[in-house]
């Protein structure tokens, strides 16, 4: 190796450790042996495929939301950044399924994750861990992953979280990394519910706004109950003209219900906020994919097609149930995570037969080319055969 390419590696950081190490272990006789594995070991502990949890406690936040704290059984938790997620593997009643939930605890907080979970309407996980999940219960997920989390290199020291329902985990952790760490960030939090009764933190959230002037709350009710004294009613761009002073000039994340998080989207690019300056984390796939754009005319959510697995069976399903569900209830299933068509882990190829992509599903031109699908976010609207690799 020349001088140049030596002096070049040098400025990688942990190169001239491992140099040092090298020439120690050579100088000792040793073959280098000893060091076979570590590399994978030390990815594996900081970013498992997956993790044995236990659920170490459960509180109660609102009457339709609890955070499970959960702790790890066999291995340290991996750290993480503020608004990842994992995706908890559940088996209810023999069907294999899971979900991704955001880590709601601050990355400071290594001996466990929070898990907050919020009872969605016609729910089948969230009904299965608020109604049957107890403390000592074990549970597997993945390792943290997502990419909707704070970056310095970008983001700068002015952000915006708009947040709906449950979309206030990521925001809690957001805000109690910044408070731990004393980050030089101004995180101004608007916070959005149905019912004053469903506000998740509401204490703690109150809490932390009062005793750091760099942390700020905006609280929301869309349906009040009589005598309601706070803010009320749908997020709006004269509304957020109100609340954000100099809007174009912020960092924005959007955590929500999809129309929530669509209707937060628009009014801020009716601000003149530009795209790029927006990050929404989506939660899933469309509860109505018949209202969107590209459906197809005629095919109602509730009508009824064959899919077929390539080789191992055929079951009905209903056009306006994601694949990847339909699957995992008649027993097939495939790798997943985020549920919302961001990972591509849940990747199946179309044989034959229509699928509905929404936007959300993020298919590579490529994908289309070949036949791939995101099996999370794919709605069967004909008879179709697939092939599970």
């Amino acid at each position: 190796m020349s001088d140049t390419h030596r002096t070049a590696f040098r400025n990688i950081v942990g190169y001239v450790e491992a140099e040092a190490l090298k020439r120690q272990l050579e100088a000792e006789g040793s073959d280098l042996s000893e060091e076979k594995g570590r590399v994978p070991a030390t990815i594996n502990r900081l970013h498992p495929k997956r993790l044995k949890l236990r659920v170490n406690q459960i509180l109660e936040d609102t009457p339709t939301t609890k955070t499970f704290r959960m702790v790890a059984e066999d291995q340290e938790l991996p750290p993480f950044q503020a608004g990842q997620y994992v995706n908890l593997f559940v088996n209810i009643d023999g069907v294999e399924t899971a979900r991704p939930y955001a880590i709601s605890s601050s990355p400071a907080e290594r001996n466990f994750y929070d898990l907050t979970v919020k009872r969605a309407a016609g729910g089948f996980v969230s009904h299965f861990l608020l109604d049957r999940v107890q403390v000592g219960d074990r549970l597997t997920s993945t390792g943290p992953m997502g990419t909707f989390h704070y970056n310095p290199l970008f983001h700068g020291q002015e952000l915006v979280f708009l947040a709906g329902g449950s979309g206030i985990a990521p925001a809690r952790s957001l805000a109690l990394d910044i408070i731990d760490h004393a980050r030089p960030i101004h995180l101004q939090i608007i916070y959005s519910n149905s019912y004053a009764s469903d506000v998740i933190f509401q204490e703690q959230m109150r809490s932390l706004a009062r005793r750091h002037d760099n942390i700020e709350l905006t609280e929301i009710i869309t349906r009040p109950d009589p005598g309601y004294s706070g803010l009320t009613g749908r997020l709006t761009p004269e509304r957020l003209a109100e609340l954000i002073d100099q809007p174009k000039n912020k960092r924005y994340f959007l955590c929500g219900p999809t129309p929530f998080n669509e209707n937060a989207q628009a009014c801020l690019e009716g601000l003149g906020v530009p795209r790029s300056q927006i990050m929404v984390e989506v939660n899933g796939p469309p509860k109505h994919p018949e209202a969107m754009a590209g459906w197809p005319e005629g095919i109602s959510s509730d009508h009824q097609v064959t899919v077929t697995v390539r080789g191992q069976g055929s079951f009905n399903a209903l056009a306006g149930e994601p694949l990847l569900n339909s699957l995992e209830r008649n027993g097939f299933g495939a790798e997943n995570a985020c549920r919302s068509g961001e990972c591509s882990l849940c990747r199946v190829k179309l044989i034959s037969g229509e699928v509905f992509n929404p936007p959300a599903s993020r298919i590579r031109k490529s994908d289309r080319k070949f036949g791939w699908i995101h099996a999370c976010v794919a709605f069967p609207v004909s008879d179709i055969e697939i092939d599970i690799m």
